[in-house]
Parts: C-alpha cells; sequence; structure tokens
C-alpha cells in the first residue's frame, strides 16, 4: 500500500489532532450577572450584534453603551423587539472575551463569550466536502463536518472532542429532527415513496409502459418512446431508472439500438425530470434544504416552495439535457464513442460490445415485477398521481387563502402557502388512492399493499438520513456564523452576475467526485442561499428585481449537482442505469459523458453566466437549445434506422 492511499485516512488523523492542539482559545462560560444576549461563540474580526430584553432598566440616565475592550457601540431601542440591540460589535483577538453594557462609565450587565478565528467557521463544511471528496461517502462526510463543528462550538480541550461527538448526535442531529417543518418533510418523501412501491407492484407503471412501447417501431421510435417514458415517470429517479431501463431493454435490443445508447436515454431523463417537477420524491429534500436555508436571511419574504418553482427557469442544464436526449433521438445523429457503439449494434446486430461486463441478473429488477398474472393497468399509476399532485395544488391554495384571503392574486396565494401542510395532505392522499385501486380490484391483498408501501418507503431512508445530517450541519455552520465570515470574504468583491456561475461549476465537482447529487444538495444549500442574499444586500441589490440572481443561484445547486452526477462514474443513478439498462459500466460512462460536457458547457455559458447579468432565462434556454442543435449537426454522425420486423434482425450478445 503507497503513501498516496493512505492518505485519506492519514489527513482525516491529522485534521482532529489539528483540531485539538492548534486553538488553544479556552471554553467560554456565559456568566450574565443581568439580562444581555450574546452570540458565543464569536468570529474575531467579524460583526456581531448584542440584545438586551426590556425597556425600563435602560431608559433612563442616558445612552447606553456595549462595551469591548477599549470600542463601545452604542444600544438602540427596538420596539418591535421590545429589546435594547447593538450591532456592528467587533472582537480583534481570540478567547474569552467580556461584553458589557454601560452607562454613565458604570457597568450595569456583562456576559463572556469566546472568540475563534474566522476562518474556522468554514471549516466543518469544507471538511465534509473534502472527506466527501476523499472517501466517496456523504454519510460519513456530514457527521465528521457536524462533529468538528460541535468541537469548534465548545473549545479545543480534550473534553471538547468527545462532548463534540455526543453533541452531534445528541444535539444537533436531535434539533435537526425536532423541527416540525423538517419532520413534515420527511414524512412526506417516505410517503410518496411508499406510494411509488404501491403502483409499482399493482402494475400501474408497466401499465404507462405499455401504451407508450406500442408506437416503438423502428430505431428512431424506439429511442423518443424511451425518451418520453423517462419523462413519463417523473415522480421518483430511481423508480425511473429501473422501470424504464428494464422495460424497454427488450425493445431496444430487438431495434438494434445499443445498450449503451439506452443507458444513456435513461440516465439523462431520470434526475433532470425528478428536479424540474412539481410533485417528486426529489421535492421535499429540496424545498427541506431551502427552508433551512432561507430562514436564516433577513429581509426575504418568500416561502421555499415559491423560491423553488422560480428557481425551475434557470436550471439550464437539466431543461436541456432533456431537450438534447430528443434531438438525438429524433434526427438519429450520434458522436464520439456513442456513435461506434450504435454503429456496431446496427451494422452487427450486437447491442453489447465483445469485452462487456453484464450482470444480467441484478439488471432484471425483480423486486419492481407486479404479481405473475397481473393484468398492468395504467389507470392504476396515473390516478394515484394525479390524486397526489391535486392534493398538493389544492393544500397549496387552501393554506395561502387562509393566509392572505381569496381575493389575493393566485401568485400571493401560493407564495404564502404551507407547502409542508400540503406535501403532507397530498401524499397521503397518492398512498390512499394507490392502495383502494390494488385493493378495490383485487390485485393485491392487504398484506401485499402494506408490503409494498413498505418496500417503497425503506428505498427513502437513506435520502432521509443524508438529509436530517445536512439540517445538522446547517445548524452548526448557522452557530459559527459561517455565512457572515464568506460575506466579509467575498461580498463586497465578488460580482453579483457571477455567483450563479461559480456554484453551477463548484456543485458539479462536488458532485463528480462524491457522485451523490442529493448530497451535494445537502452540503452547498445551506451556505449558497445566505451568501448569495448577503452578496446582494451589499451591493445594493436585495430587492425583487434582482431576485433572479438568488433563483439562478438555487437552480445551479440542483442542476450543477445533476450535471456532476451525469458525469461520476460512481454515482449511484449512473451504476443504476447502467445496471437496468444492462449495459457495461464503463462503456456507459466513456458514452455518455461527451454529451453531459456538451449540454453543460452549453448551459453555463449561454445560460447560466449570462443570466446572471440580467439576460432573460428564455433568451438562455432558446440560444442553448439551438447551440446543441448546431454542434450535433456539426459532429454528429447519422446511423442507420432499423425497423423491427425482420427475424434475421434478433439482436446477439443480449
Amino acid at each position: 500500500m503507497g503513501p498516496f492511499n493512505l492518505c485519506p485516512r492519514t489527513l482525516s488523523l491529522i485534521l482532529l489532532v489539528g483540531l485539538f492542539w492548534g486553538g488553544a482559545a479556552p471554553t467560554a462560560v456565559a456568566q450574565n450577572d443581568g439580562a444581555i444576549e450574546v452570540p458565543d461563540p464569536v468570529l474575531t474580526g467579524i460583526e456581531f450584534a448584542v440584545s438586551v430584553p426590556g425597556e425600563s432598566a435602560l431608559a433612563d440616565g442616558g445612552t447606553p453603551k456595549v462595551r469591548v475592550g477599549n470600542a463601545t457601540v452604542p444600544l438602540a431601542y427596538d420596539s418591535a423587539a421590545e429589546a435594547w440591540t447593538a450591532e456592528g460589535i467587533t472582537v480583534s483577538s481570540s478567547g474569552v472575551t467580556t461584553v458589557e453594557v454601560v452607562q454613565n462609565d458604570a457597568v450595569l450587565r456583562s456576559a463572556s463569550t469566546r472568540a475563534v478565528p474566522a476562518w474556522l467557521s468554514i471549516l466543518p463544511p469544507l471538511l465534509a466536502i473534502g472527506m466527501a471528496l476523499l472517501y466517496r461517502r456523504v454519510v460519513p462526510a456530514l457527521f465528521f463536518g457536524v462533529w468538528v463543528g460541535a468541537v469548534v462550538a465548545i473549545g479545543f480541550t480534550p473534553w471538547a472532542v468527545f462532548k463534540g461527538l455526543l453533541d452531534s448526535f445528541q444535539v444537533y442531529v436531535l434539533n435537526a429532527m425536532a423541527n416540525p417543518d423538517h419532520v413534515a418533510i420527511i414524512l412526506f418523501s417516505l410517503m410518496i415513496g411508499g406510494m411509488v412501491g404501491i403502483i409499482s407492484k399493482n402494475g400501474g407503471t408497466l401499465g404507462i409502459v405499455e401504451r407508450l412501447t406500442a408506437w416503438a417501431s423502428d430505431s428512431r421510435r424506439g429511442q423518443i418512446v424511451t425518451g418520453v417514458l423517462g419523462i413519463s415517470i417523473f415522480f421518483d429517479d430511481y423508480a425511473n431508472t429501473l422501470i424504464v431501463g428494464n422495460t424497454m431493454r427488450p425493445v431496444t435490443d430487438r431495434l438494434r439500438i445499443s445498450r449503451e445508447k439506452l443507458a444513456y436515454l435513461v440516465d439523462s431523463t431520470a434526475a433532470p425530470i425528478s428536479t424540474l417537477a412539481f410533485v417528486t420524491t426529489w421535492i421535499g429534500y429540496q424545498v427541506g434544504l431551502l427552508g433551512t436555508a432561507i430562514e436564516k436571511i433577513d429581509g426575504f419574504s418568500q416561502g421555499a416552495y415559491s423560491v423553488f418553482v422560480n428557481s425551475l427557469f434557470y436550471s439550464y442544464y437539466p431543461l436541456l439535457a432533456l431537450a438534447f436526449v430528443f434531438l438525438v433521438a429524433y434526427f438519429g445523429l450520434d458522436f464520439g464513442p456513442m456513435y461506434e457503439a450504435e454503429k456496431r449494434a446496427r451494422a452487427t446486430g450486437k447491442v453489447l460490445g465483445d469485452d462487456a461486463n453484464v450482470d444480467e441478473a441484478a439488471a432484471e429488477g425483480e423486486e419492481l415485477q407486479p404479481p405473475e398474472g397481473t393484468s398492468c393497468r395504467a389507470v392504476n399509476a396515473v390516478l394515484p398521481i394525479l390524486v397526489l399532485v391535486a392534493g398538493v395544488l389544492g393544500g397549496l391554495y387552501a393554506t395561502g387563502a387562509q393566509a392572505v384571503g381569496t381575493d389575493a392574486a393566485l401568485k400571493d396565494v401560493i407564495g404564502e402557502a404551507n407547502s409542508y401542510t400540503a406535501l403532507m395532505w397530498g401524499s397521503l392522499l397518492g398512498v390512499v388512492a394507490a392502495a383502494a385501486l390494488s385493493l378495490g380490484q383485487g390485485i393485491l391483498d392487504l398484506e401485499q399493499t402494506v408490503e409494498a408501501w413498505y418496500e417503497g418507503l425503506k428505498s427513502m431512508l437513506f435520502a432521509m438520513v443524508i438529509l436530517v445530517l445536512a439540517w445538522a450541519l446547517s445548524n452548526i455552520t448557522d452557530v459559527l456564523h459561517t455565512a457572515d465570515y464568506l460575506v466579509s470574504l467575498l461580498g463586497e468583491t465578488l460580482p453579483p452576475g457571477v455567483v450563479p456561475a461559480i456554484i453551477f461549476v463548484l456543485a458539479a465537482a462536488t458532485a463528480f467526485a462524491t457522485g451523490s447529487s442529493w448530497g451535494t444538495m445537502g452540503i452547498l444549500m445551506p451556505l449558497v442561499v445566505p451568501l448569495v442574499w448577503a452578496v446582494l444586500t451589499q451591493n445594493g441589490m436585495g430587492e425583487p428585481a434582482h431576485y433572479h440572481i438568488l433563483y439562478s443561484s438555487v437552480s445551479c445547486v440542483l442542476a450543477g449537482s445533476v450535471w456532476g452526477d451525469h458525469c461520476s462514474p460512481i454515482s449511484d443513478t449512473t451504476i443504476l442505469s447502467s445496471m437496468a439498462s444492462g449495459c457495461d459500466h464503463i462503456e456507459h460512462v466513456r458514452t455518455q459523458l461527451p454529451y453531459a460536457l456538451s449540454v453543460g458547457t452549453v448551459a453555463i455559458l449561454f445560460g447560466t453566466l449570462p443570466a446572471g447579468f440580467g439576460m432573460p432565462w428564455m433568451v438562455g434556454l432558446i440560444v442553448g437549445g439551438l447551440l446543441l442543435f448546431g454542434l450535433l449537426k456539426l459532429v454528429g454522425k447519422p446511423v442507420e434506422i432499423v425497423a423491427s420486423s425482420p427475424e434475421e434482425r434478433e439482436p446477439t450478445g443480449a
């Protein structure tokens, strides 16, 4: 084992030892001889605020001030908060710091806090990202970030290392799950996963598939149907990948479409449509992250769901990736390694290369198959999905109208709606509808229905673990004022227009290295939203006219995560796409990469970047679509269109 292989383990140990020995700041002891609220800890060189509750206690005897060292800041009474507040206070050196409330040189109240070097506030998320890159595992990376943050918050002592480990779970993870909005997101995600399990088991999803595949009579139509099916099963990327890949594989084999092309069509429709659709297993996760991030910014009144909907217009990569799928399928043009794979399949009937490494048994997806003899009716999937969508939309309108009245504009009603309540209502109704259809038609008995629901629910558990840890890390960054430190570094120097593009690249790089779009969202979203808002406000752009930068930045976390996921050989959806399509995994990555890189480059250069400087979002989509069409026409080569009828064209190597 060479030194490079030891590097990740060694680095982790060095980081822990460095935290133990390198800080030397003692633990702060909040000793108050009166009511005074001081953040603990505070960052050196970063402004913070002090609050003194009550009015009469400081109203007489002159203007009260806050004194830290030799510097004083006057207190002002805030009638809304019913407290005296002072802002713009700074500490220049680390260690225990005394904050005093003085009036006419008399000390009225005091409190102790601990000042830590400002750069330590960025350490937990950076370590989470770094460990994810090294180990390619998001869960331990997120927990490690929470642990390090807890140690920083307590102080660098031997006891703090152990106590920080305990607080990581008992304080920060517990607080993440104790938030009612967080619980609502978890329940919604689990319920929609359960609904997916039921409609898969009762044959509803396969019913949709059968309706679409009847039209696939040649290789061009086969690719188009695969793409249509990919966007039809929009509610979950895993279900999309497994169902479309397993179902369309016999059809595409018959049409001499290479397994590499099938895997591309499956992979490039699953995550993009899941991140764009209004009601999916992704939305609870995304809105949950957004809600936590938005809570940290002052002066912004939009709800998380409203921000999510507005961000969809700037989701250039997912939208252009879907468009490119249909351009490739309709015009029958390919380039790079994909062209060679398609040429081989058409000319020889070998849908797999000679050296392909494929686990056909793993590609069968038996757990998604309905009981033998089941009549697969599309209505058994369509109706629960419609009930789910109608339940969410109805819930949004009902809760929004309750908040602002039925006479308000629809956008205001939706903007003020309680999305968490609506999502829970819709998911419950969707499960009830799926169960009722399964039981009423005798497709499944009660035990089978519950088991199918539970199987679908289990598929969401790992994602929920990531989400809870992401919330916990978000709490840590809040305690350590990470956003304030980032603003001090970038807020006055970073041009607001380039922020979304930078975020897109960062999200893509993180997702590529970790193989997890959800993990990337969990790490970056809590940091990005407060940072972007601070950049806007410090540049005098905290008004609705400039909200497009915030919307674009949010979309870039989501879109960049999907792009990196598409390019990554360790991505879960990339692996699932290869497996479900019966394709050699390395060949899938090799053939898809030029397509994903082409779409991503166009998306960032001609969509995200100019949109940050005010270009209308629609212009970016049109220009990007035209450029991709031109690129395909310029470098793409035609591949023969093959019909499915002659028996001599039965594929080999399947």
